[in-house]
């Protein structure tokens, strides 16, 4: 692999140390101080391990030079000169894995979704396992989730849920979870011992801002009705319950949630916001790539993904042929960490190709 060019280095160092000068200097407001900060996020790691790795070339100039001098001092350079490729080695890796194309919703929140798919009650029950599964896989990161709307299965679980997970990179590790989970066991219900296989469907969308994608209001039809319940005092005898249909593309959520009106609403329009996001996220990656969304998998809903299979304990991941036999810890939350980092290790290593093929 050839080394970094010192002028493409210098050229992340300066850009870094112009966003920095104008974020201090008060010149900029608004949306475009908001842009000048994520560039500033994404740049500042860059620039750090570029103003790194530019030190060690010097230093490995300097050794250079003490070679070709030749005496006692060459000696000494020739001795630390294998410890320094191996540094420059390293940082040259690291800075070109941090200079990848980034996906610009990598540090948005994430609104997670999670149907019941083939499977009847068992599918409900399922997706109630992979629902309680991210929950504690946010909070073992320190995320914070929240149900937006639920329809619970007759028999546990649910035929849909659909949360709101805060917390800084949610979209960068959850985003390869969007597909078709299936799962292999017993059911509880199963008095023959037979092994089912039902599946749910998850689909991670970040969490659109008003700076991603304006929505017009001449573009929404808004209709509010009196919420469904399951009778006696808890029915609500007031139209709080709302529905929004985005006419332009026909996407149509509803929330009836709260017994506030304006509180449905909102938890709508952020719904409504994220749906939309990622329907431009997935035009702009298209024109771009065909490929790019299939390097761990496109995240289609027909896709199936992953397979949790309890009678033998093991979890696998068809994308990345991966498989874990730590099926209890991976349901459990925290070890989707390892099947996590697995799937966007792969994600990088498949642009590192990228990259090199084509210079």
């Amino acid at each position: 692999m050839s080394a970094i060019p010192h002028e493409k280095l210098d050229r992340i160092i300066q850009r870094f140390a112009a966003v920095e000068h104008d974020m201090s200097s008060g010149a900029v407001s608004g949306e475009a101080f908001v842009r000048l900060s994520r560039e500033y996020a994404d740049l500042e790691p860059a620039a750090k391990k570029a103003q790194e790795l530019r030190k060690a070339y010097d230093e490995r100039r300097d050794l250079d030079e003490m070679v070709r001098a030749g005496g006692e001092l060459a000696q000494m350079a020739e001795a630390e000169r294998p410890v320094l490729d191996g540094k420059i080695e390293k940082s040259e890796r690291e800075i070109r894995i941090l200079l990848l194309p980034r996906d610009a919703a990598d540090d948005k929140n994430v609104i997670l979704e999670v149907r019941a798919g083939t499977g009847g009650d068992e599918a409900a029950i399922f997706a109630g396992d992979l629902f309680r599964m991210y929950q504690r896989y946010a909070a073992s990161k320190g995320w914070r989730a929240e149900v937006i709307s639920a329809s619970e299965g007759e028999h546990g679980g649910y035929k849909e849920v659909i949360a709101n997970i805060h917390g800084a990179g949610a979209f960068a590790h959850l985003k390869f979870e969007s597909g078709v989970h299936r799962v292999q066991r017993v059911p509880a219900t199963e008095t023959q011992g037979r092994i089912h296989t039902s599946a749910a469907t998850v689909a991670v969308l970040p969490e659109a801002e008003d700076v991603d994608i304006k929505i017009e209001d001449k573009d929404l039809r808004i209709d509010v009705y009196r919420s469904s319940g399951p009778g006696g005092q808890s029915v609500n005898t007031t139209d709080s319950a709302v529905r929004i249909t985005h006419i332009p593309t026909g996407i149509a959520v509803a929330q009836q949630t709260e017994k506030s009106q304006l509180k449905n609403k909102n938890a709508a329009m952020k719904l409504l916001r994220a749906r939309l996001y990622e329907i431009e996220r997935q035009r702009i990656d298209s024109e771009r790539s065909a490929a790019r969304r299939g390097q761990v998998g496109s995240g289609d809903r027909s896709e199936r993904i992953r397979t949790y299979n309890f009678p033998q304990g093991r979890c696998t991941d068809h994308r990345i042929n991966l498989t874990l036999y730590k099926l209890d810890q991976i349901i459990e939350g925290p070890a989707l960490e390892e099947m996590v980092q697995a799937l966007m290790t792969n994600h990088q290593a498949e642009l590192l190709a990228q990259q090199e093929h084509a210079a």
